[in-house]
């Protein structure tokens, strides 16, 4: 299987690359600064490094290359000025269509999980002011998606932790899970989506995920 990785120098980004050549797979990993993985530790044939910009279309077109299935894990801003997200997922989708390639998992944030079946959490009173312009990225990024007709998997994070994988975590469709830390370690992270893209899990849903 061939992936390429979106925001693939990121805390969550490094780990899916890592752990995607650990499972066998290629990786086309892109960035502004790729460079930084390409080190003794994961030097390998099958890991193809490419330098771009996540709203060149020429870029990105680059990119998905020969690909199967697309990671999205892209960063940015928290002050809601950053469209790098949502108007990279719009170019991301654009140029899957173009190619035919029909699988994304993507990286969102917590506030695009129901809180009821009619509101958001990001919708709701107490949720916090100083996320919602990063959750608005967020869940203007999902809406695009899932007006897309890809084959697509959001997933929806409480505060990321910067840590290895463990394999103790819980998820739950459209909701957060229950009981919720409000944690979950990269490296578990990465580890999940992964999962779903092995096994085809979580098709046109949301996913919520935390620590246990």
């Amino acid at each position: 299987m061939h992936l390429t990785v979106f925001g693939a120098t990121g805390q969550v980004g490094k780990r899916v690359v890592q752990q995607a050549l650990n499972r066998g797979f290629t990786v086309t990993a892109f960035g502004r600064n790729v460079e930084s993985l390409i080190d003794q530790d994961n030097r390998n044939e099958k890991l193809i490094a490419i330098k771009g910009y996540i709203l060149d279309q020429k870029d990105i077109a680059k990119a998905l290359i020969n690909t199967d299935v697309v990671i999205s894990v892209l960063g940015g801003a928290f002050d809601g000025n950053d469209k790098s997200r949502s108007l990279g997922m719009k170019n991301i989708i654009e140029q899957m269509k173009a190619m035919n390639i029909k699988r994304i998992v993507a990286l969102g944030g917590i506030g695009v999980l129901n809180a009821d079946d009619e509101h958001l959490l990001i919708d709701m009173p107490d949720y916090p002011e100083e996320f919602v312009p990063v959750g608005k990225e967020h869940q203007k990024a999902y809406e695009q998606l899932n007006g897309s007709g890809l084959d697509y998997t959001f997933y929806c994070p409480p505060t990321i932790i910067d840590a290895d994988e463990t394999g103790l975590f819980s998820t739950s469709v459209n909701y957060a899970p229950e009981p919720n830390s409000y944690q979950i370690n990269a490296g578990d992270l990465a580890l999940s989506m992964l999962n779903a893209v092995a096994k085809n899990e979580f098709v046109n849903q949301r996913v919520g995920i935390c620590r246990r």
